[in-house]
């Protein structure tokens, strides 16, 4: 039986098939806004990261299962919120932070490895006779909450004097054997997100914050040659699970506020 007529060889021609029509990643043109309507948390919300890909799939030969969507892993993290002379508070990643892990899962924590499972995915069940064509989209901003307070601190008294961020990630557009766990990488995405915001804590609430530079974001960099996706962007704990809030004042040890939920 020649190779044409084999199962194997007709998924192998299924994976080296399956093509990317079309790629976008931007994050929207517009600044940070800041929100002081709170007494108690200054919130912010950046602008979003925003990624579509519409993906050309060949027919299936046999009854097998593909799910296609995108992968998203936090690869480098700095989160600081500063109170003057007394210390800060900052969200952390042990692992990645003492570089044990090269990159950790952001995955929305229910549907791993995947970054959610609505518009970030689709499902292909064979046997198909023909070939399909879909678009899969997905989208990621940060939203906190920044304490005016010393979070340590019983007191209500506003402290906070400036914000820093910048983390960084990878997207991957990834298909996936459900059966066999096969993985082909589709697409990789690198982006980075930034974020100063200075603070006056003695100014009236609605007129302590002010952003810094930048105002935009640079633009995502769809890579012409994929990167491999490191075996701790697929398992859990994913960011939000494994980051932990400390505090770390100017005098003494440091003191976790926040333990991480995954341990």
């Amino acid at each position: 039986m020649g190779c044409i007529q084999s199962i194997s060889c007709k998924s192998k021609v299924f994976r080296e098939s399956i093509s990317v029509v079309e790629v976008k990643a931007s994050i929207d043109p517009v600044p940070t806004s800041i929100d002081e309507s709170s007494s108690v948390v200054l919130r912010y919300r950046t602008p979003h990261f925003r990624a579509s890909a519409q993906v050309l799939v060949p027919p299936l030969p046999k009854k097998e299962t593909w799910i296609v969507g995108w992968i998203q892993a936090c690869s480098h993290m700095e989160f600081y919120n500063h109170y003057g002379d007394q210390g800060m508070s900052s969200w952390e990643l042990p692992d990645l932070l003492d570089g044990k892990i090269q990159a950790i899962s952001d995955s929305d924590g229910v549907n791993y490895p995947w970054y959610g499972n609505t518009t970030e995915t689709c499902t292909i069940v064979g046997p198909t006779k023909k070939e399909s064509k879909f678009n899969i989209s997905m989208n990621d901003n940060f939203y906190p909450s920044v304490t005016w307070a010393v979070p340590v601190s019983d007191s209500n008294v506003a402290k906070l004097t400036s914000i820093h961020r910048d983390q960084s990630f990878t997207t991957w557009l990834v298909a996936t054997n459900t059966a066999t766990n096969e993985m082909v990488t589709l697409q990789t995405i690198k982006w980075r997100m930034r974020l100063g915001i200075e603070v006056n804590p003695s100014r009236p609430l609605g007129q302590r914050a002010k952003l810094q530079e930048p105002s935009a974001q640079e633009q995502p960099q769809v890579l012409s040659k994929n990167e491999p996706i490191p075996p701790s962007a697929l398992v859990k704990p994913n960011a939000n699970d494994a980051q932990v809030l400390m505090w770390r004042p100017k005098d003494g040890p440091p003191l976790v506020v926040i333990p991480p939920k995954h341990r």
